[in-house]
């Protein structure tokens, strides 16, 4: 999925939003360092993006299941945003590059259709 942010840093599989991740879990260490929130509530916050990535389509169901959960458990805190750290959907990309790649043939096709027409 294309992203919109100032700096994504890629590992491997994982793509991690600079940025966001820096206020992110800046703000929930800053919470917790002020007296806003206790640490056990901190680490729950601190794991949304990482339960985030266990609904990832290439995981096994059990964990895509517990990924779900988790998720839907976090929904009160605002884990219903968009992860700061996010695994490359290869699945996608792939669907994404055949279907370019379909397009640029059928374009290369019109091209020559085109040139060989007398009538143009």
């Amino acid at each position: 999925m294309p992203s919109e942010t100032i700096l994504d840093l890629r590992v491997g599989p994982v793509t991690l939003d600079v940025p966001r991740s820096i206020g992110y879990f800046g703000g929930v260490a800053l919470a917790v360092g002020v007296g806003l929130i206790d640490p056990p509530l901190a680490a729950f916050i601190a794991a949304v993006p990482l339960w985030k990535t266990l609904t990832h389509r290439a995981l096994p169901l059990a964990a895509r299941t517990a990924g779900a959960i988790l998720e839907g458990a976090s929904r009160p805190i605002g884990g219903d945003a968009e992860g700061t750290v996010r695994l490359d959907d290869q699945q996608e990309a792939d669907d994404r590059a055949i279907a370019i790649s379909r397009e640029a043939a059928y374009g290369d096709q019109l091209r020559r259709h085109r040139k060989s027409d007398p009538c143009r």
